[in-house]
């Protein structure tokens, strides 16, 4: 009898011991759970220039997703990424949001960004749309279009930008200054596609042909071609669908009068955004990226901040359609970051102010 009870002992301190040494993996695995949750959470930091509601809405339906928080500092863009070169290993911004592929090939040149991996945003965004080292992607398209006087200007008169350089458009042409960066990038546009010579004959015939110093922003020249002092502007599609559904009776009184022309190769250029070098929340930035660039966030971007979608799954608003369709210039646009330099030197050259 003691015999047995002594084996009825040795047995259920082997069963105890045994579940001893699983516990430990049952909390091991419990513990992978929450860390796994926990990476569901957590925060990501951006520095950007857009100034948007639908960019707060869109981090704001992000985070009620994911519960990952999103730290927004915005500003100019060109100070952003000034300041991201100062902060070097010490900034806390994950990813870098702007306007202008030129702007964001700038940052690549200073070594401010990094390969973004992901096999999402390669599904999403075309590899035109991209840097060649997948270090910024599209978010946003933007059209650089002719806007006229429709109570002046015959549209079939217009063509492409080359055209714009008859004799026929003396005093005519409205367009901001050569600092302007979607002007630099327009201007490297065609220094890709025709070459440095031709490009320069361009710009000086705009010189030539300009209706006032340059000055004001996009929406500027749109009142300036309202009010007479030339029948024909440069300027970016989302401005005119920012005025005609303006608060400002007189913006949207400007934004009627004007119509939309796409010249043939029409140039597009981005909004886009980069992964920074010394992102601290690598994974969590690139899921914010990845979520901006799916067709939900794409169709808020396109129905209510009058900008094309940079993913093709996804249409135009109604608006954009209304205005008729085009066929961009087909380059790849990490070529207007390249050609920036040159592009400046021309405007100085031709005296665009």
């Amino acid at each position: 009898m003691k015999r047995i009870s002594i084996f009825i002992l040795m047995t259920v301190l082997v069963i105890g011991l045994i579940a001893g040494c699983t516990a430990p993996s049952e909390e091991a695995d419990s513990q992978e759970g929450t860390v796994e949750e926990a990476g569901t959470s957590g925060e990501v930091n951006l520095y950007t220039n857009r100034h948007y509601d639908t960019d707060e809405a869109l981090y704001d339906a992000f985070e009620e997703e994911t519960g990952i928080k999103v730290n927004v500092v915005k500003g100019d863009s060109d100070e952003l990424i000034e300041r991201l070169d100062r902060e070097g290993e010490d900034t806390q911004a994950d990813l870098l949001i702007t306007a202008d592929a030129g702007r964001l090939h700038r940052a690549k040149d200073r070594g401010l960004l990094q390969s973004i991996e992901s096999d999402q945003l390669v599904e999403n965004i075309p590899e035109n749309l991209r840097d060649t080292d997948n270090e910024w992607t599209a978010l946003t398209v933007r059209a650089r279009v002719l806007v006229y006087a429709k109570d002046r200007l015959d549209p079939n008169e217009l063509s492409d930008y080359m055209s714009l350089t008859d004799e026929k458009w003396a005093d005519e042409i409205l367009v901001r200054s050569s600092s302007n960066i979607y002007n630099q990038s327009l201007l490297a546009s065609i220094i890709e596609i025709h070459g440095e010579e031709k490009a320069e004959e361009w710009a000086q015939g705009i010189v030539e042909n300009m209706a006032r110093t340059p000055k004001g922003n996009d929406r500027a020249q749109a009142t300036a071609v309202v009010a007479g002092e030339g029948d024909l502007a440069i300027m970016n599609t989302y401005y005119i669908g920012k005025m005609i559904n303006s608060s400002n009776e007189e913006e949207v009184k400007v934004a009627e009068n004007v119509g939309i022309y796409f010249p043939e190769k029409t140039h597009i250029n981005i909004s886009g955004v980069g992964l920074t070098k010394h992102a601290k929340n690598e994974e969590n930035a690139v899921r914010l990226i990845e979520y901006l660039t799916a067709e939900k966030a794409q169709s808020e971007y396109a129905t209510a901040n009058y900008e094309y979608p940079a993913n093709p799954a996804v249409e135009a608003s109604d608006l954009l359609n209304s205005w008729g369709t085009f066929e961009s210039q087909g380059i790849d646009l990490t070529t207007l970051g390249i050609n920036n330099e040159k592009a400046v030197k021309i405007f100085n050259t031709v005296g665009w102010e």
